[in-house]
């Protein structure tokens, strides 16, 4: 018997979570066929020997919403192993939309999301209206890897009540319910469920908070009802739980009415370090009572990426750096190496009206150095104030030289959510319980701040080889966390583990030498559009549908991706066989 593909002598780590043992794995139009040995050849074939064998992984939480409408390539997640991507996350997106109210929802991306105006102008084409017609755009066209989208509420809400939705007034009767009847429209024409927001942290890049940000439970309910009436679709929310226990009291309230698998962020916040446990414990009761909850949560701090070229870095509230702060980047490494230019900057203080800026970015003693190969659990001593401490110098010119490192490419790292301990004992805690689910990596969000896109592969090197400052978990774990967990909690459950039937998506991963990089900057945006990049070599090919997307890092040019149009079930060969 010949197959179309067959991966030879890998260790597999098939998706259940169970011991991994050395196996062959047969893939034939798109599935997988035979798992073991396997006697037949494979018109084409990889020797995995000694190499980690996994299912794709599945990131539940990114931002592509607009990067498929112009490219045909969802990186960074798909170089880092994933293979389905769900987008449409935190309420914001681009449909429903009426033509006047583009530019607005542009804005709310680009403050949300750091994702540049120029950029989303440019490079959306509005050949939509409704969220059915957004989704109908994209089904024809092909990508490297599959993806699933999610109706924003932000985008829902001012489709349905114009200026009154964008100015946070309370929706009426009327307006909850054709909010529920697009919802449901929405779910039924192929959107995996509905996402959205309830944190001051999101603004229109003018400062305005997300319309969503005080929503009625009424309202919430209300759309949550139309997809138990639709018979499909999850729910994803982001909240500051100023309040963990009432918050987590609604969200409970709206499962129970509703029956709807419900999703939420959490995370360690430096202001409320134990804040997390209140929620997770909620979330938890819930999951023991049979609710289907579950919390989102990542494996490494959300960090902001300071330097040069980037949105934010220590000086950029400094009047004096504002003179240089447009120039290009080698004019404005000639500038700070200047001795009268840098010690004008360094004599200045920023302006006060940024608190941002003032609080965080200049907190010295949690800025952190950021290597060729990144720590994302680094000790006190890689602090810029303790290395400017030994060095005997000040915090600023410590963090000035270190950005202008590698001619002005130096980075430096702020971690502001999940270290506000210095370690991630909370992030282990959080992603030990059953309540929870890997996500939050924002694939495609965030070009001039975070890269996070990166968060499979650091899962998998941190927290199952590299970590040395506590536990750590099992390989086939962490695999199954981030392949039929997150698969099946969207009700992918056609994907997710190696097992005949299933879809062949997988990855072949030289699991010894796996590595993440240092992230830099590439300007291959719409309108020349900059964003950070974090590549990882070790990954030895990336497979889609049974198509070798990735081989040895680098992309093949096959394209079997595509828009996947709501649930999907399980295949009816189930079990694992050999030929």
């Amino acid at each position: 018997m010949t197959h179309d593909l067959v991966i030879r002598n890998g260790f597999v780590a098939d998706g259940t979570g169970e011991p991994g043992r050395e196996a062959d794995v047969a893939i034939d139009a798109g599935r997988i066929t035979a798992v073991g040995t396997i006697s037949g050849k494979g018109k084409t074939e990889i020797d995995a020997k000694g190499q980690l064998v996994t299912p794709g992984f599945v990131d539940v939480h990114t931002h592509y919403d607009g990067q498929v409408t112009w490219g045909d390539a969802l990186t960074p997640s798909s170089i880092h192993g994933v293979t389905t991507a769900v987008m449409g996350n935190c309420g914001v997106g681009f449909a429903p939309c009426r033509r006047e109210d583009h530019d607005r929802l542009i804005r709310l991306m680009e403050g949300v999301e750091d994702i540049p105006f120029p950029v989303l102008s440019t490079g959306l084409p509005w050949n939509w209206e409704s969220f059915p017609e957004y989704l109908d755009s994209l089904s024809d066209k092909h990508f490297d890897i599959d993806f699933a989208a999610q109706l924003p509420h932000a985008a829902l809400r001012v489709f349905v009540m114009g200026e009154r939705g964008a100015n946070r007034e309370e929706a009426s009767p009327d307006d909850i319910a054709q909010m529920a009847q697009l919802a449901k429209a929405a779910v039924e024409a192929g959107a995996l469920g509905f996402s959205t927001s309830r944190t001051l942290n999101h603004r229109t890049s003018d400062g305005q908070p997300t319309p969503t940000l005080t929503a009625s439970e009424e309202e919430l309910t209300g759309i949550a009802m139309a997809l138990k009436e639709a018979g499909k679709g999850v729910l994803q929310f982001v909240s500051d739980f100023d309040d963990p226990k009432k918050e987590a009291a609604m969200l409970r309230r709206i499962v129970e009415a509703s029956g709807r698998p419900l999703s939420v962020s959490l995370a360690q916040s430096d202001l409320a370090p134990d804040g997390w446990r209140v929620l997770l414990r909620s979330i938890e009761q819930a999951v023991e009572d049979g609710l289907p909850m579950r919390a989102q949560v990542c494996g490494r701090p959300v960090g902001v990426l300071l330097g040069l070229e980037l949105t934010m870095n220590p000086f950029t509230a400094h009047p004096v750096y504002q003179e240089i702060k447009d120039k290009p980047l080698a004019e404005k490494v000639a500038a700070l190496r200047d001795p009268d230019f840098r010690a004008r900057l360094l004599a200045s203080e920023p302006d006060p009206g940024n608190p941002f800026v003032k609080s965080l970015l200049r907190n010295f003693g949690k800025l952190f150095t950021l290597d060729a190969v990144p720590d994302y659990e680094p000790e006190a001593d890689r602090t810029v104030e303790a290395i400017a401490k030994a060095r005997g110098q000040t915090p600023e010119d410590v963090a000035l030289d270190k950005m202008l490192e590698d001619e002005g490419h130096g980075l430096l790292y702020l971690p502001f959510l999940n270290y506000a301990q210095g370690s991630l004992e909370p992030s282990y805690e959080m992603l030990k319980s059953t309540a929870t689910i890997p996500g939050l990596s924002d694939g495609g969000a965030h070009v001039g701040m975070i890269c996070d896109g990166s968060f499979p592969t650091s899962m998998l090197t941190h927290w199952t080889r590299d970590r040395t400052r506590g536990e750590r978990f099992p390989v086939e774990w962490i695999v199954k966390r981030q392949t039929a967990d997150t698969a099946h909690w969207m009700g992918l459950q056609d994907r997710g583990l190696i097992a005949p039937g299933y879809r062949a998506d997988l990855n072949v991963i030289d699991y010894d030498n796996l590595t993440l990089h240092r992230p830099e900057i590439l300007r291959d945006l719409p309108a020349g559009g900059r964003r950070l990049m974090q590549r990882a070599s070790g990954y030895t090919a990336t497979i889609v549908a049974g198509q070798v997307i990735y081989r040895d890092g680098g992309p093949t040019g096959a394209k079997p991706g595509k828009l996947v149009r709501g649930a999907q079930h399980a295949p009816q060969i189930m079990g694992v066989a050999a030929e």
